[in-house]
């Protein structure tokens, strides 16, 4: 018997490419949230830029409808599949994001409520290692991701998105549960990603004219170890703490020193001789 239509339905927006080892879980956790196989009165939309693993077949089973696009950059691409969406509620979704059952059960509480004044809804999200959350490094951790369609936009800096509410008349509200971020399988695969992401961020600092150097690259690193191992409290949560605070100033430093380089580049840049002055 197919779930009974909610008055709020709610559509699910997600991208992806290759992410065959982690959308499975996400698909599975958010069926009470849209129904079965698109049989209920949500929607699942995701965008896909590429995939050639088993992602495509994964979203086919759970009724997704999938619209295959180029990578845009962070912020492009979660736009469009946002924009995509055609229900009065949307959930915004990472591929690797699973929402946990109290969380799912705050959604449609939220949903059903559908208070006029508030445009969206803040979740805090928690890396899931090994088997459990991490309680401290990285939190709390609110983004904003579920939100009335129309309501807000994709904004930020790649590859650092944020989902903004564009209507100032409109409140946020926090939901309770856990949004699990089911990011990396080991801290050498998220050491990685943290230097990826941080090239790609230096890369866009310096085209917006910000410049770096040494001391700004030391003491930015050494502050973000600081941050996460003592202000956060990482160090609780054991040796997966301290390695959550490393790889955080791996980034800071690796940002910093990119950034260094090309600021570095363009003042050593001989300026061109175009003949002026000579005879």
């Amino acid at each position: 018997m197919p779930p009974s239509p909610s008055p709020h339905p709610l559509s699910v927006a997600i991208v992806c490419k290759n992410n065959e080892s982690t959308i499975g879980r996400v698909l599975l956790s958010v069926r009470e949230l849209v129904g079965d196989r698109g049989s209920g009165p949500g929607e699942i939309v995701a965008v896909d830029s590429g995939s050639t693993d088993g992602t495509l077949g994964l979203l086919e089973q759970h009724g997704a409808r999938v619209v295959k696009a180029q990578w845009r950059g962070h912020i492009a691409t979660k736009q469009m599949a946002m924009d995509l969406c055609e229900r009065p509620w949307v959930l915004c979704l990472d591929s690797d994001e699973p929402p946990e059952p109290d969380l799912c059960r705050s959604i449609l509480q939220a949903i059903e409520r559908d208070d006029p004044m508030i445009g969206g809804y803040r979740v805090n999200r928690k890396i899931w290692y090994r088997g459990r959350f991490l309680d401290h490094a990285w939190q709390p951790e609110w983004r904003l991701r579920l939100v009335r369609r129309g309501a807000a936009r994709w904004g930020g800096d790649d590859p650092h998105d944020k989902l903004e509410l564009i209507d100032a008349s409109l409140r946020t509200g926090d939901l309770v549960g856990t949004l699990r971020h089911d990011s990396f399988e080991s801290f050498a695969h998220q050491l990685q990603k943290q230097v990826a992401l941080a090239r790609i961020s230096a890369q866009v600092l310096h085209k917006k004219g910000e410049r770096s150097g040494p001391v700004r690259a030391v003491v930015s690193g050494v502050g973000a170890v600081l941050k996460q191992a003592v202000v956060k409290g990482a160090w609780r949560d054991g040796a997966a703490g301290w390695l959550a605070a490393l790889t955080t100033g791996a980034y800071h430093l690796t940002k910093h020193t990119v950034l260094y380089e090309l600021s570095s580049q363009r003042a050593d840049k001989p300026e061109r001789n175009d003949g002026a002055g000579e005879r």
